[in-house]
């Protein structure tokens, strides 16, 4: 058969001659519902402490999280992510602070969700904010313990969900913890409660700026590649998900972003659950900084770098950028 497509009586240019045809053809859209807000919360009042690795970002204090939140539901933004910088005199190896029901996340989810009940809260489930090894489980002779650390995952999700969070977000890699965490949040009357697993989370050297915003950096003994992923694989992606989902996630992510596109798109094609990437502090932080020399346009770069991810098929991104895009999407 004759191929009809031909040059020049097919010119592919003329559906993007015109701003109203480009948008009318355009295959993926990008809109503030997609976005998740990253914050980051420290003690004490009134304050705001720029994160030197992450330019624009601040960390602030739990009293000042309503006024923060109030511009990301003025914009439509559905959600945020809470991410603690704990006092280091409450860290500890049992990392015991992450079941306190007055802990730093607990006061941060009730202050917003008093000043704005609409908003979804997001709260990670990991102990490398409240251990003082640094890591997402618990350190016993060079080694993590899995079952021992899924444990203390399954107080701290119960912990967090009477505070009124909305969606527990499993961040820790250990084996076995969705299906317990579900189990636990059921027990304790929170059938409603999300499950957001961070299903295929990488070993990745990205994570960098967001260890200094929480301060678990400097604590960290180690690495992380025991239980976190290891970036030559993909295929493996697929079985964490499948494990996740047969325990009961809700919905999945990818983490970090940019360069695991094709993570997302191999996960989104496979089992068309809810998939979300995090668009992570390293790559926030290349972004920022190649705009702070000059070297790219800020406001298409946040955007090109956030299609991105729809393209690649995510439902939904947790980006630092999420405000900054709101504005823009609703300025243009």
């Amino acid at each position: 058969m004759e191929f009809l497509g031909r040059f020049p009586t097919t010119r592919m240019r003329r559906n993007r001659r015109d701003d109203w045809n480009r948008r009318l053809v355009a295959e993926n859209t990008l809109s503030a519902d997609d976005f998740i807000l990253p914050i980051f919360i420290a003690e004490g009042q009134g304050r705001r402490e720029h994160v030197h690795s992450m330019p624009g970002v601040e960390r602030i204090s739990a009293d000042l999280l309503a006024e923060t939140v109030a511009e990301v539901a003025a914009l439509n933004i559905p959600a945020i992510a809470i991410f603690p910088e704990v006092d280091p005199t409450l860290k500890t190896p049992d990392a015991r602070e992450a079941c306190n029901p007055d802990n730093l996340v607990c006061r941060s989810i009730k202050a917003v969700k008093a000043a704005h009940p609409d908003i979804g809260i997001v709260c990670d489930a990991a102990l490398d904010p409240f251990n003082s090894d640094g890591h997402d489980g618990l350190l016993v002779d060079g080694h993590i313990l899995n079952d021992e650390t899924v444990e203390i995952l399954c107080r701290q999700s119960v912990v967090q969900a009477d505070a009124g969070c909305d969606v527990i977000a499993p961040s820790d890699m250990m084996d076995g913890r969705i299906g317990s965490i579900r189990q636990a949040l059921d027990d304790a009357g929170y059938a409603d409660v999300r499950i957001m697993s961070y299903a295929a989370k990488y070993a990745s050297a990205f994570y960098g700026p967001f260890r200094d915003a929480i301060g678990s950096q400097a604590a960290l003994k180690g690495d992380k590649k025991t239980y976190q992923m290891d970036y030559a694989n993909s295929d493996e992606a697929l079985r964490e998900v499948a494990l996740d989902i047969d325990e009961g996630a809700d919905m999945v992510m990818v983490k970090p972003g940019l360069p695991y596109l094709d993570i997302i798109r191999r996960v989104k094609d496979a089992f068309g659950v809810p998939t979300f990437a995090y668009q992570v502090s390293g790559e926030y932080a290349m972004l920022k900084g190649a705009v702070a020399n000059g070297w790219l346009d800020n406001d298409r770069v946040v955007l090109e770098s956030l299609t991105a991810f729809k393209r690649a098929g995510a439902d939904g991104i947790l980006t630092y950028m999420a405000v900054e895009a709101a504005r823009l999407l609703r300025d243009r």
